[in-house]
């Protein structure tokens, strides 16, 4: 069992403090994630530069959703799936997109579907898709600009992902009910 400490602005490397301000700034409070993170200010900077990113790219809340929890899902995050549980509620996302993704079942809205079953492939594949799964994508709505933004998810959420992990990153007490 991996042991890996939850720094607080206090005990934070001097590089990462800064950077936890930023997380209690934007979110009023450290989540866990960004507490572990800070042990290397160099993840923990990427992680926050590739969020702002995402959730400044090409998709609406109801996407960034999609690629956020599939990729959660497919990678079994005890931490992400319930944090992004109560992130889409606090976006307005329908409870049905999270649920129906959780569950692994297929999303109601027809281009929603189609983004998760391309984030699917892109994570089976490790983005060696077949022309046919893009050209699926496209058909769907979607263009080169998501296909590079569905990346930019995939990094961050892998970061994310396998920093859980490999930490064991305790749930935070308001993501705790959706886990």
């Amino acid at each position: 069992m991996s042991k890996f400490t939850l720094h607080t602005i206090e005990s934070a490397p001097e590089a990462a403090k800064d950077l936890l301000r930023n997380s209690e700034k934007s979110m009023g409070m450290i989540p866990n994630l960004h507490a572990v993170m800070a042990t290397s200010p160099a993840l923990l900077n990427a992680y926050q530069q590739l969020h702002e990113g995402f959730t400044n790219s090409s998709f609406n809340a109801d996407e960034m959703t999609v690629v956020w929890q599939t990729i959660n899902v497919f990678h079994d995050c005890h931490y992400c799936v319930p944090a992004h549980t109560a992130i889409a509620k606090s976006m307005g996302i329908d409870d049905d997109i999270t649920a129906s993704i959780k569950a692994g079942n297929e999303l109601d809205d027809d281009k929603l579907e189609a983004l998760r079953q391309f984030v699917l492939s892109m994570l089976k594949q490790r983005g060696n898709v077949s022309d046919d799964v893009l050209e699926n994508f496209y058909a769907a709505g979607f263009s080169q600009q998501n296909v590079l933004d569905v990346i930019v998810g995939l990094a961050q959420k892998t970061m994310s992902n396998y920093t859980n992990h490999i930490a064991q990153t305790p749930i935070d007490q308001p993501f705790k009910k959706f886990a």
